[in-house]
């Protein structure tokens, strides 16, 4: 593979623009630049919470994701192009229905916390939301694929499980939300 990037600092956004895969500029406030901020920082955060300790089948996952989570932002860098494929957002599917399996069924909304790493899970659900409401508006000027959305959409719902599931497998459990407790 050839060196992708050997001079990180171009000035070449010094304008207010950013260069895409394709050789075209946007401003760097422009839907799809934003979108692809998203993702990136989504894309940080996972790599944050592999700091933690977890089981190595949530490691391998996580990992995983972040490889997807390139997909589509070589998505979102090259217009028109499509990486993500529709087997990526099926194992995220798989794993959803996997760890939730696993889980007691909620009866009351539960509050992110609990070990450091669900914490961080619960955290990138939020990210992942944001992420996902972003491609969406990307969606109102440009085409985006529609496993990109249910992707990210997915996503959500398993970086929620998974932090069910980090608790769990910590030895702990769901923080709960207590109604009224400060009224």
């Amino acid at each position: 593979m050839a060196n992708r990037l050997t001079n990180i600092t171009t000035r070449t956004g010094d304008a207010g623009t950013t260069g895409l895969a394709d050789g075209s500029r946007l401003g760097k406030d422009a839907p799809r630049i934003a979108a692809l901020g998203e993702i990136d920082e989504l894309n940080s955060l996972l790599g944050a919470i592999l700091c933690e300790e977890m089981p190595a089948e949530v490691r391998e996952l996580l990992v995983d994701i972040q490889h997807d989570l390139l997909d589509l932002g070589g998505e979102l860098a090259v217009p028109g192009a499509t990486f993500l494929k529709k087997t990526q957002l099926t194992r995220i599917e798989v794993a959803v229905e996997r760890y939730n399996g696993e889980l007691s069924p909620l009866k009351e909304f539960i509050l992110p916390g609990g070990t450091r790493a669900a914490a961080l899970a619960h955290l990138a659900r939020t990210v992942c939301r944001r992420a996902e409401r972003t491609l969406v508006a990307l969606g109102h000027f440009e085409p985006v694929s529609e496993v990109a959305r249910k992707y990210l959409n997915r996503l959500s719902d398993l970086l929620f499980v998974l932090g069910r599931w980090l608790n769990k497998s910590a030895g702990g459990g769901d923080v709960l939300w207590q109604k009224g407790r400060n009224a």
